[in-house]
């Protein structure tokens, strides 16, 4: 019999979070998955993954999976800057939280079940950041209510602190080092 412990730790450590949570994007106001990252984690060719999709199309009705749009697909390419997606002719689909869930039944094998549950996690663990800093501005905004001008400069301070930093793009190429 195994234990249930050691089990959660191998799921846990199967990804870094923060690996998942880098190739979860917004599209259409969805928090969603590309089927090219997600048969890289499922370590599956994303034909292979695409194929066992459209074999049991009636478990992913629109609001599992959808495919991207050109220009939809143009502008991720554009944001992300990913050259390794250079030669491909279908665009990809895109997942939502439902829809990967959905993979693992799919996909049926046991590195499938622990990469959804890992994926879970980091939808669940996003979902609740966007729900505290929620409740952080909700809280601001009923502070900056009750309290005058003379702390305008405060709250605004507060409120840009709440934004999220840019993505850090690192040069390409060889430079030198400074002496």
């Amino acid at each position: 019999m195994r234990n249930r412990h050691s089990t959660i730790t191998k799921t846990s450590s199967l990804i870094p979070r923060e690996r998942i949570e880098q190739r979860i994007y917004l599209l259409r106001g969805e928090k969603i998955m590309l089927s090219m990252d997600l048969a890289r984690l499922y370590e599956v060719e994303p034909r292979t993954l695409v194929q066992a999709v459209k074999r049991n199309i009636d478990r992913f009705p629109k609001d599992f999976m959808f495919q991207l749009t050109r220009d939809e697909f143009r502008n991720l390419k554009s944001q992300t800057v990913i050259s390794s997606w250079g030669g491909r002719r279908t665009r990809p689909f895109a997942f939502t939280e439902q829809g990967v869930a959905m993979l693992s039944s799919v996909l049926k094998s046991k590195r499938a079940i622990r990469v959804s549950i890992a994926i879970m996690r980091a939808f669940v663990r996003l979902r609740k950041l966007l729900a505290s800093n929620e409740n952080v501005a909700r809280k601001l905004s009923l502070l900056e209510k009750k309290y005058d001008a003379q702390f305008r400069v405060v709250f605004d301070a507060i409120r840009e602190l709440m934004i999220p930093p840019e993505p850090k793009h690192r040069p390409i190429g060889f430079g030198r080092q400074s002496e």
